[in-house]
């Protein structure tokens, strides 16, 4: 506890890492502030019926990554999904696209210019999903809550303008935190919705343990430390790395050196065992939703029965597809997204090679080898955790709020963006020691 408070004390002497920190915390703020404003013409006292669709199921997953702002009827109900959308289809069609392939080796500008077409593809997402957010909110609540009356075409209009309006804004509020923050804006977003609906989650489970003589305190204990031992498999998931040795070429030199200088510098490529990180799952998710919005079109017997199955999250049947898929897109998204023949021949440039493997394509074949291999048992991994949710459901009885902090998305991006967070923290503290290495040791050459 000693050395957090120093870290903090630390922390707070470094200027610019306090005023970034400040910045994040002052841009969260304002997002967290626009998640509980209501949209003009909904009467913020009429939300009973939305808040009872998003407790549980689909409709508490889109809540949690919307921050609670999805049954608020807020100016950002639709959050930063959009972009996160955009951003996936941006990424995906650079495969296929040679123009983005193009932007993608330009560097900077390159990155600028796909920057300006994720922002233009989520205004166009955000204006199919206003509408269909819109005809959500006439089905879910009564007449009386609109103020300017029910199916009236200005509400519609201006609701959807203000929706669109803001997810632009959360998008810009994003790019500000990794501009002026420290870094990762989109994530942190996200982050803070998820934390935010952690305390009543847990608040839930407890009476429900407490007050309906349902396991007690204790199982309640039990529940906190099964949570705790899940959040350390995930860092462990996320930071865990297969080290491949590199050897670089000896250096010839004239003269009289110490010959242990002259050797090849041994150096390691860390292969993630999670290199996809969350975006599996998230495609998997995706996925998942189409079946039940597709049944909802039909009334039919067996789309009902498809509607019903898909809708429920923690079913045996939705988990066993929904592990299937994750399994199958992490192998996709590493193969598009660890370029092995690029890292090969980047080496090979370098006068590195992997000691028993001949540099070029055969290095690039070994590397692509060894990542497939290792994806398999992180695929599992990853699969394992999405679908833990529904194993304490299923074995504990847990409340189903309180079991998505089990595992899936929630409880991954939070790691993730705390870790990364942290190691942001931690690289601005080494900066600073080691600026005040070098300004002690001008002062010493000074004073000599």
């Amino acid at each position: 506890m000693k050395k957090f408070f120093e870290t903090l004390a630390s922390i707070w002497k470094i200027e610019e890492l306090k005023n970034k920190i400040l910045i994040t915390l002052g841009l969260l703020l304002v997002y967290r502030f626009g998640t509980q404003v209501t949209l003009p013409g909904i009467d913020a006292t009429k939300l009973h019926a939305l808040t009872q669709q998003t407790d549980q199921g689909i409709g508490w997953l889109i809540n949690v990554f919307t921050g609670g702002a999805f049954a608020q009827a807020s100016v950002f109900a639709l959050g930063i999904m959009p972009y996160i959308s955009a951003s996936i289809v941006v990424q995906l069609m650079g495969i296929a696209v040679p123009y983005l392939q193009k932007l993608q080796n330009d560097g900077e500008s390159g990155r600028k210019k796909m920057n300006q077409i994720t922002r233009w593809l989520t205004i166009g997402i955000t204006l199919l999903q206003g509408p269909s957010y819109i005809y959500n909110l006439y089905v879910q609540l009564p007449p009386d809550a609109f103020l300017l009356g029910f199916n009236s075409f200005s509400f519609l209009f201006s609701s959807v303008i203000i929706l669109v309006t803001g997810t632009v804004f959360a998008m810009w509020l994003g790019e500000k935190i990794t501009d002026k923050g420290i870094g990762n804006g989109i994530s942190l977003l996200i982050m803070v919705g998820i934390i935010a609906r952690l305390p009543m989650s847990f608040i839930q489970e407890f009476q429900s343990r407490i007050t309906e003589n349902n396991g007690g305190p204790m199982l309640v204990v039990i529940e906190v430390i099964l949570w705790l031992l899940i959040i350390v498999a995930c860092i462990y998931l996320t930071l865990a790395v297969r080290r491949i040795p590199v050897q670089y070429a000896r250096r010839s030199a004239s003269g009289t050196y110490d010959q242990s200088m002259l050797g090849g510098n041994r150096q390691w490529i860390p292969l993630k065992l999670n290199a996809s990180g969350v975006m599996p799952i998230i495609f998997a998710q995706a996925i998942m939703f189409v079946p039940a919005a597709v049944a909802g079109l039909s009334t039919s017997d067996t789309a009902k029965s498809i509607s019903t199955t898909f809708h429920n999250v923690f079913g045996w049947e939705y988990n066993a597809l929904f592990a299937l898929l994750i399994i199958i897109f992490t192998y996709f998204y590493t193969a598009i997204t660890v370029p092995t023949n690029k890292m090969a021949d980047d080496l090979k440039r370098s006068g590195g090679f992997i000691p028993g493997v001949k540099p070029g394509s055969e290095t690039g074949d070994f590397l692509d080898r060894i990542m497939s291999l290792i994806t398999f048992p992180g695929s599992l991994y990853l699969a394992l955790i999405a679908v833990f949710p529904a194993i304490v459901v299923s074995l504990l009885g847990v409340q189903q709020g309180w079991a998505m902090f089990y595992g899936g998305t929630s409880l991954l991006i939070m790691v993730s963006v705390v870790i990364d967070t942290i190691q942001q923290v931690n690289a601005y503290l080494l900066n600073r020691q080691y600026d005040n290495m070098l300004t002690s040791g001008k002062n010493r050459r000074a004073t000599a």
